[in-house]
């Protein structure tokens, strides 16, 4: 590889891991902390309800993805990758300041609640143009013939800011009082999440837009919604399918694991933690070796074995940690789980790029995506707490993600073969 090649690989990189590992920094940090948030801003009297508020207004959020998907996906494939991910990370950290210094119910009334309405809405616009516009740049800047390896590292700094979020959650939760948690305590995880922002500024700024891209814009049509629904109907469909396994997972099995451990199973709050740290680090760590692996013996192949495995397994593993549950238990769940999904995680960027052209690559990833994560995902935890409440059930969340499964299965088994020539003509070698 040249090394003004090289050079833009690792800054491109470095560009979608840090924007990427933002957004899901503080996705975590809020899903985390709903138990805190919900009895802060949304005071009702009764559990239940507290929560279904919470998870509501991080529900709400995810409606303005789709928005932010068009509005920031034809910017990039039009003004490039680089203007696109430093605006997309400047509205992610004003998002996350509002959260941080957003005073409680009881200090300020109604406008709490709508505060931190506002400051989800702001991030889930900008977050709906990083998925599109970060995996668009990974994979036009890979090295040819690694493009799964280079995708994988979407999913593991997704993983990683999970892990991160964790992490600080756990310290925060274990290490001060509930008064002091409820005072101050829960500001700290998104404060620490603003000293990310002006750094992922600063090198994407300092980017440049990829060979593939350039091409594009000279020799290609223009990015319009109408080109892209003409002639990639069909790839926006199999990919908004396929993006359902990985929206169901990382929301419901991932994100609303604390809740469901406080709530359903009875597990210490500040335990519970532990299992989303083993599971995400396996993620971060499995997910490259999976990415690197589809290389090599194709990433449709790969896809569906680590689905269709997850799906038998989801059930069982579940009722066994109903039946007498610990926090043992909830880490082997988790970690069989995390193992599972790797395979599926690791090659799922470089699966959707090459379904799309340079000219409509990110409007086209931000659709597919953003629509599943809004109808799948953002109200994933609503869903499950109201099906819970509804059944009497604390099985309801596998029911969920196994249709989830089932549905992402059939998509990915319908993705075309065929690979757009400019992600291998553009960075073959000779």
């Amino acid at each position: 590889m040249a090394p003004a090649s090289r050079k833009l690989t690792t800054r491109a990189v470095a560009a979608a891991v840090i924007g990427n590992a933002l957004e899901w920094y503080d996705f975590t940090v809020f899903g985390l902390l709903t138990v805190v948030i919900a009895e802060l801003f949304f005071p009702t009297g009764g559990d239940y309800s507290s929560i279904l508020l919470a998870t509501a207004s991080f529900g709400v959020a995810f409606c303005m993805r789709p928005i932010g998907g068009i509005v920031l996906g034809l910017y990039a494939d039009r003004a490039g990758r680089k203007a696109a991910l430093s605006l997309v990370i400047g509205l992610m950290t004003l998002g996350i300041l509002l959260l941080a210094i957003a005073p409680p119910y009881s200090a300020i009334g109604i406008g709490a609640p709508l505060l931190i309405v506002i400051g989800r809405l702001l991030q889930g616009f900008s977050a709906g143009g990083e998925f599109g516009s970060a995996t668009a740049l990974l994979i036009e800047a890979a090295p040819f013939s690694k493009r799964g390896f280079y995708g994988s590292w979407q999913m593991s700094s997704q993983a990683a800011a999970l892990l991160l979020g964790a992490l600080i959650g756990a310290a925060v939760t274990r290490g001060l009082s509930h008064e002091a948690l409820t005072s101050w305590g829960w500001r700290v995880p998104f404060l620490l999440g603003l000293v990310i922002g002006p750094i992922g500024f600063y090198i994407r700024r300092n980017l440049a837009d990829s060979e593939a891209f350039l091409h594009a814009q000279q020799h290609a049509r223009r990015a319009t919604l109408r080109e892209v629904f003409t002639h990639h109907s069909r790839d926006i469909v199999c990919g908004l399918g396929s993006v359902i396994a990985l929206t169901v997972t990382i929301y419901v099995l991932i994100s609303y694991l604390p809740t469901f451990a406080v709530k359903q199973l009875k597990l210490p709050y500040g335990e519970s933690f532990t299992a989303v740290i083993v599971g995400n680090s396996l993620l971060m760590v499995l997910s490259p070796v999976a990415g690197a692996w589809s290389d090599r013996i194709g990433r449709k192949g790969l896809s569906l074995w680590s689905l269709a495995l997850t799906l038998v397994l989801i059930y069982p593993l579940f009722v066994w940690l109903e039946g007498a549950p610990s926090v043992s238990k909830l880490i082997l769940v988790q970690a069989v789980l995390s193992i599972t999904l790797s395979g599926y995680y690791g090659p799922f960027g470089a699966m959707m790029a090459e379904m799309f052209p340079a000219n409509v690559r990110s409007i086209g990833l931000s659709l597919a995506y953003n629509i599943a994560v809004m109808l799948f995902g953002g109200f994933g935890p609503f869903i499950v707490t109201w099906l819970i409440s509804k059944t009497g059930s604390p099985l309801a969340p596998t029911y969920y993600v196994m249709a989830g499964l089932a549905i992402s299965i059939v998509s990915v088994a319908c993705i075309p073969a065929t690979r757009h020539a400019d992600l291998d003509a553009m960075r073959k070698p000779a």
